[in-house]
């Protein structure tokens, strides 16, 4: 809230009920399930003797799935799945079901589906169950500086 308060971004807050799944949320948001931004947090191993892995923060439009496939080719990878719940919610900084299309964290990678910056504004949960945003889709990118690539099946 405070990144949009603090730049040029046309925004609006929606208060609705708490709701965490994106079908649902945009509901009670009133818009198209496509204009939904859906926030998830995926692990790309890294190969064994390497050790470790790689985080990023895939954002699809709420009709669609994360292409596991294509966001393993973009981090370099042959093994992307869903990093734990604890892992997602400490580099997000968001509880699970509220996490934001923005990524805060050095160790969390954003990649944006290209389909979901057609549509004139976004829509998510503003890091809580029962807050939603609806921003400009150019304030979002210009903010947001993620990685645009086809990253949804």
């Amino acid at each position: 809230m405070a990144l949009l308060a603090t730049n040029p971004a046309a925004y609006r807050t929606i208060c609705h009920e708490p709701e965490g799944n994106t079908a649902l949320a945009s509901e009670l948001r009133g818009h198209p399930l496509d204009r939904a931004a859906k926030s998830i947090v995926l692990r790309a191993k890294r190969a064994k003797q390497d050790g470790g892995g790689r985080y990023a923060l895939a954002v699809v439009p709420g009709d669609r799935r994360v292409d596991l496939d294509a966001v393993g080719q973009a981090l370099g990878s042959s093994k992307v799945g869903f990093a734990d719940r604890t892992t997602a919610e400490r580099l997000s900084g968001c509880v699970s079901g509220s996490i934001i299309p923005f990524s805060f964290h050095p160790d969390l990678e954003l990649l944006v589906d290209e389909e979901l910056l057609t549509h004139p504004h976004v829509y998510f949960n503003a890091a809580r169950l029962d807050r939603s945003i609806e921003l400009c889709t150019a304030a979002y990118r210009a903010l947001a500086q993620p990685h645009v690539l086809a990253i949804a099946a």
